[in-house]
């Protein structure tokens, strides 16, 4: 039988995964994808058991040397992805896009200070974490969403809050939507790590080296965050 802890991870996981596949049914998601994929792939031939090769290395290397066009690259190819990160922290379509501009920004600068103690997305996407905290900070939402209670019965989202007998693409962007609204009740640092684990797909070492907490500290969050996710989407149906 299936532990209460491995359905809740189980349940949750699948839930984002929705929202996830929602995400990459767009266009330019699937062309940023592909692009990742393809040059994983390139950086691993010959290197079968070898440790993972940073598929962004050569662009990297290229844009630190002053090639604005090979950053360029790496703008287009993690744009799609840095935007849906910052819209699942911030919780503002617009202010998303800003935060992704910004994060870009900043990469930019930084460029020749990237040692590669990391790869390159891991980097990026820890930029793209500060500066949507101080996004949220500098709009007072942060303490908003973490003194929330999240025991509170009026915290939980309602069924009639979100349409129901939908099918097909209208159905699953209803469980975007609901996931959204769960996600934003969240305290920033669950927020932060679940997103970043079931919805950005990055590993737990990543996350770690991304919030600058302990593997364990990572690990409580993305638990404790599946659980509350649960609970909150139970009550729309989204099991």
């Amino acid at each position: 039988m299936t532990s209460s802890a491995e359905e809740e991870r189980w349940t949750v996981a699948t839930s984002l995964a929705a929202a996830r596949a929602w995400r990459d049914t767009r266009p330019q998601h699937r062309v940023t994808v592909a692009a990742e994929r393809a040059a994983v792939a390139t950086a691993q031939v010959g290197r079968p058991d070898a440790e993972p090769v940073d598929p962004d290395r050569a662009d990297v290397e290229a844009a630190r040397a002053g090639d604005a066009g090979a950053f360029e690259v790496l703008v287009v190819r993690y744009q799609v992805r840095i935007v849906s990160f910052a819209a699942a922290i911030v919780h503002d379509a617009g202010a998303a896009e800003d935060v992704a501009q910004e994060a870009f920004i900043r990469a930019w600068k930084g460029l020749r200070n990237f040692r590669g103690d990391s790869a390159f997305k891991t980097w990026l996407y820890k930029i793209a974490s500060n500066v949507a905290r101080t996004h949220l900070e500098r709009h007072g939402r942060q303490a908003r969403f973490g003194s929330e209670s999240l025991d509170d019965d009026e915290a939980t989202l309602r069924a009639d809050e979100v349409p129901s007998g939908e099918t097909g693409a209208e159905e699953t962007l209803a469980t975007r939507e609901a996931i959204d609204g769960a996600l934003a009740q969240l305290p920033e640092d669950w927020r932060l790590a679940v997103v970043l684990r079931d919805v950005e797909g990055l590993d737990y070492r990543e996350i770690a080296q991304i919030t600058g907490a302990p593997m364990g500290t990572v690990e409580s969050r993305i638990f404790r965050a599946r659980r509350q996710l649960r609970s909150l989407l139970r009550s729309v149906g989204r099991r």
